[in-house]
């Protein structure tokens, strides 16, 4: 099962590999070297989910000329396709291997693809068409929705465990900690935060869902995100992460990027 990610360890194809080693019965992100191979065991897919390509972004940025590898699901392949446009990493510097969600974790996620183009280990579970949790909350009438988010916003505790887990939060300086970027107002600060961080994310989210497993409030923050993804696709028909080397959020000042009814 390992056999892709030893011949790239011997062959040398790269310094090290970002996959998982049991420690004490669980399953962790490890990078994997040629002198550990010994300590590659197989595995089969897991519901445990980390930030492996926020991993493997921080040590690529203090070894830029090497060369790394990484097991990768669907949201991980796809964050990786946002932080090669937006030229945070070297593609030709990353080897991606993938592997399948599980069924289950499909389903929970409502994840519309949840494996990755090149698919080394597992079997491709359906995709789910159908945001249950986007369609109830549209659902409701505006001033019920405003209270129904208060009500999930005004428990944050500003721990910044979302943007800290995040695999496309990938700025060395974060504008979200500065008191004058989210003003206090009409809105309560907590709720400036998170409105503002979703801007951010348009474009960028690649519904991994990590933010709303770390969130110690369990704020639902993928409903969230999923109504920025539609958004996104529904005024610039496109999809986050798709392999096509284009984000209209990345065109930096050429407008003939943006579609016509934005110019």
């Amino acid at each position: 099962m390992n056999t892709k990610i030893k011949t790239l360890l011997e062959q040398g194809q790269v310094a090290g590999f970002f996959a998982y080693k049991r420690i004490h019965g669980v399953w962790y992100p490890y990078l994997f070297t040629k002198s550990e191979l010994d300590q590659l065991e197989p595995w089969q897919p897991f519901k445990s989910r980390y930030p492996i390509a926020k991993l493997l972004l921080a040590k690529a940025r203090q070894n830029p000329d090497q060369t790394f590898g990484v097991l990768v699901r669907g949201c991980e392949e796809r964050a990786l396709r946002e932080i090669f446009k937006w030229n945070q990493l070297d593609p030709n510097r990353v080897v991606m291997v993938g592997q399948a969600c599980t069924e289950d974790l499909a389903q929970t996620c409502e994840c519309a693809k949840p494996f990755p183009d090149q698919l080394n280990y597992g079997s491709a579970p359906a995709g789910v068409g159908r945001q249950r949790r986007v369609a109830e909350l549209e659902a409701k009438a505006d001033g019920e929705r405003m209270q129904w988010w208060l009500s999930h916003f005004n428990r944050c505790i500003r721990c910044y465990g979302c943007r800290d887990v995040c695999p496309v939060c990938f700025c060395t300086i974060c504008s979200l900690e500065q008191s004058d970027v989210a003003p206090t107002g009409k809105l309560p600060p907590d709720t400036s935060f998170h409105l503002v961080r979703a801007v951010h994310m348009a474009g960028r989210c690649v519904d991994c869902g990590l933010c709303e497993e770390v969130c110690p409030a369990g704020i639902p923050l993928r409903a969230l995100y999923k109504k920025v993804n539609s958004l996104v696709a529904d005024l610039f028909d496109y999809r986050t992460g798709a392999d096509d080397g284009r984000s209209p959020f990345t065109f930096l000042g050429d407008e003939s990027r943006l579609p016509a009814g934005l110019r």
